[in-house]
This record gives C-alpha cells, sequence and structure tokens, in this order.
C-alpha cells in the first residue's frame, strides 16, 4: 500500500473502538419485521450520524402506503457527502430491518455482547454490520484531508425483507437519488455481482368444512391441497437440469414454507393456505415462470368437484444481473480484497436475492460486499446466535475505505456507469 491508504487503514484501526460501539448501539435496537415498526431505528441512527457532524435526510414513506403494503413505519435515511467536480456519485446501501430472532438463542438477540472476538445480535451479521462498515469508511476516506472527486451517499432503508419496494425503490421511484454506482450490504467475502430472482405466492386452496364423522358431506381442502403440493415437489427434479451460467448459482429451486389450514382435528378442512417460494436464476424469465407455476397448481387439482382456487402473489423479485459498467468497481473491490485479506477474492453470483437489484433494474452498476464471515451460514444468519466476527469488521471496513479511495480520489478517474 501506498503512504495515503496506510493512513486511510490506521485510522481505521484507531477509531475501531467507536466502530464497534456504533455497530452495537444499532444491533441493540429492535427492528423485527413483521411488524416493521422501524422508524424509530432509522430517527436513533439519524440522531448519531448528526451527532458526528452530518446531515440527514429523513424520508418517511407516507403511513398508508406502509400499512397497505402490510408493515407499520418506514423512515428511510440518505446522508450525502459531496466532494469535487466530475466524479462519480458511489452509494453504499444497508437495510435495518430483519426477520424476528426465534428461539434458540444462548445471547440475548438484541444485546449485541461480545464474546471471544464476536459481536452476537441479530442482523449483526446480515445487515446492520454494514451501517458501521460504511459509516467508517467514509469517516476513513474524509479523514485523510486529500482533495476527492464526485461523492458518497449513505442509504439506510428498512424494506429489504419485504422486497425493497418501499426501501431503495421508493427513494428511486421518488427521484431522491440516481448514483453511478452503488456497494449495498454484503453476505460473506465474496463480490456479488449478480443474484437469482424470487417469486413468492400464495395458494389458497377452498373447499367445504363438515364433520369429521360425515366426511361424505363436506369437501376436503387438504386432500385438493396434497395434490398440489404433489404436483410442486414432482417438479423439482426437471428444476435440477437447469443450468445458470453465472458462477455461485446453481439452479432453480422451489419450496412450500408455510401451511395453515383446518379448524379442529374432527373437522373435514374447509380451507388450506400454502405459501411458495420459486428462486429463479437470472436466465429465466420471470413472467413466463410465474405462468407456468400457476399453470402446475390449476392443473393438480382440475376436475376436483367443489374446490376452488385463488393464487395471490407475495413477491416478484427480479434479478440482480451483472452489468458492463460495473467493472471499475469489482476490480477496485477484487483488488483491495486482496490485499486486506491476503487472499483472491472471486466475483461471483448468488442463490439469494436482495434489494440490490432495485438498482440495477435501472441501470446502476450495483455490487453486494460488506462486512460479513467467508460464507452466510457461519455467520448463523437469520438463525439463533447471529454474530460477526469483529477481525471480518474491520477487514471490511477497510476493503470499502479503500475502494472509496480508488474510485473518489483525484488520481483516479474510473468510467461512470451511465
Amino acid at each position: 500500500m501506498n503512504a495515503l491508504q496506510t493512513r486511510l487503514t490506521d485510522w481505521i484501526d484507531a477509531h475501531f473502538d467507536d466502530e464497534v460501539g456504533f455497530l452495537q448501539a444499532v444491533v441493540r435496537i429492535p427492528t423485527d419485521t413483521p411488524p416493521g415498526n422501524n422508524a424509530p431505528h432509522a430517527e436513533a441512527v439519524a440522531d448519531m450520524l448528526e451527532g458526528a457532524g452530518w446531515p440527514v435526510e429523513r424520508h418517511a414513506v407516507p403511513a398508508q402506503q406502509v400499512i397497505d403494503y402490510g408493515l407499520e413505519s418506514i423512515t428511510n435515511l440518505i446522508v450525502r457527502r459531496p466532494y469535487g467536480a466530475d466524479g462519480p456519485t458511489l452509494a453504499l446501501n444497508a437495510h435495518g430491518d430483519v426477520v424476528p430472532p426465534g428461539e434458540g438463542w444462548t445471547h440475548p438477540p438484541y444485546g449485541a455482547v461480545i464474546e471471544d472476538g464476536y459481536l452476537y445480535g441479530r442482523a449483526a451479521a446480515v445487515s446492520k454490520s454494514d451501517f458501521a462498515t460504511y459509516v467508517f469508511a467514509v469517516r476513513a476516506l474524509e479523514a485523510l484531508g486529500a482533495p476527492l472527486r464526485g461523492g458518497v451517499e449513505l442509504h439506510f432503508t428498512y424494506d429489504e425483507e419485504f422486497g425493497g419496494l418501499l426501501g431503495p425503490g421508493w427513494l428511486l421511484e421518488q427521484g431522491l437519488t440516481q448514483p453511478d454506482y452503488v456497494i449495498a450490504a454484503g453476505f460473506g467475502y465474496s463480490i456479488i455481482t449478480a443474484h437469482n430472482a424470487c417469486l413468492q405466492l400464495e395458494v389458497t386452496v377452498h373447499g367445504k368444512a363438515g364433520h369429521g364423522a360425515m366426511p361424505d358431506t363436506a369437501v376436503d381442502a387438504l386432500q385438493a391441497a396434497t395434490r398440489v403440493l404433489n404436483a410442486i415437489y414432482g417438479d423439482l427434479p426437471r428444476l435440477k437440469t437447469i443450468k445458470s451460467g453465472v458462477p455461485g448459482i446453481d439452479s432453480p429451486t422451489m419450496l412450500v414454507g408455510r401451511i395453515d389450514g383446518g379448524t379442529n382435528t374432527n373437522v373435514v378442512p374447509g380451507k388450506v393456505v400454502l405459501k411458495l417460494d420459486r428462486r429463479m436464476i437470472p436466465e429465466e424469465d420471470p413472467v413466463a415462470v410465474e405462468a407456468q407455476v400457476r399453470a402446475l397448481i390449476s392443473d393438480a387439482v382440475a376436475g376436483m368437484p367443489g374446490i376452488r382456487l385463488e393464487v395471490k402473489r407475495l413477491l416478484l423479485s427480479q434479478a440482480l444481473r451483472p452489468l458492463p459498467g460495473a467493472q471499475p468497481l469489482v476490480e477496485s473491490l477484487r483488488r483491495n480484497a486482496h490485499t486486506v485479506l491476503g487472499e483472491a477474492i472471486p466475483a461471483v453470483g448468488t442463490p439469494l436475492y436482495a434489494d440490490a437489484r432495485l438498482y440495477g433494474e435501472r441501470g446502476i452498476a450495483a455490487v453486494l460486499y460488506g462486512a460479513g464471515p467467508r460464507t452466510v451460514t457461519e455467520a448463523n444468519a437469520k438463525k439463533a446466535d447471529e454474530r460477526l466476527a469483529l477481525d471480518d469488521l474491520r477487514r471490511a471496513t477497510k476493503v470499502v475505505a479503500l475502494t472509496l479511495l480508488d474510485m473518489l480520489g483525484v488520481e483516479a478517474q474510473p468510467a461512470v456507469s451511465r
């Protein structure tokens, strides 16, 4: 590393205790989604950033829009850090909403307890960790006092678990931001340049309830739902034959993640509700896939007297596809990750999906990279005892800060992606 890069990483080391304290404060405020009352967390984060001297824009999504969406409150934050002229704007996006902790924790899920070099808590790894990564990477960059070009925006949003439409999607739709590049919260050491699409459907099978002693007077919705389940799982071998050309992504998947139905043991079920998740590789057409899945479900119960289906789309998340304009950003991240981590870091796809796709849909070069373990599994992400190795937080902050210096330093002239 040159002298300027060394000063940058030394600043991060000197202020790392402050960074850990900031992350602990971010983790300790619950943001379970559902129910999704996340405006208080945004307000607390905004107060912390304003206390450090950064103006913060609070963008509250209209209350009725949030309620209609199934959540309680959303305030998205933008912090704009303009530097010099003739440079790109690079946005750093992390989400503060989380899945509820669930059972099985041996550490308080909102305690942010540190033990044996790990910080434990819901979203410690994905993605409240990157609130800290991105804030302290930008602080380190600005502490250099070096001439910079372009600018940085911090986007802290609160709707990734529900698809992002009221998070980054809402900020983009309102015309509040249009960066040239985006680094979004990461899952691990790899640089993610593509991810799967996701279709989620709610399938309601209507029959007619009846007394268990007289089943012939009823229409068993569970019997029909079983046919739907058999059709869904019977399609899995075909899906395994479909292969993606994106490294890190294999085949489409499909599963039923939740089943609700019936009223009592001695009652023929009159209604059964299935919730289905179909992951699509980037090469698939979401419209065609949804039509195929709906036909699969409909055909499964065709000809069953008294059975009626309702199929409701819960989510249609598009894939994130690699954009040619992302190359300067990807190469900078790879180079700096190799320097900091001491190993070659691949740029690959992931079968997961994230709200980074919403930037990509608008032609904005977006990649996912941030604090995280080597793999998502190591972090217990979305499981009990989710944790982040503090050394990984330190390293990721250095990689992002060095990349910001590459992209925004006056001696660096990467091509703008648009």
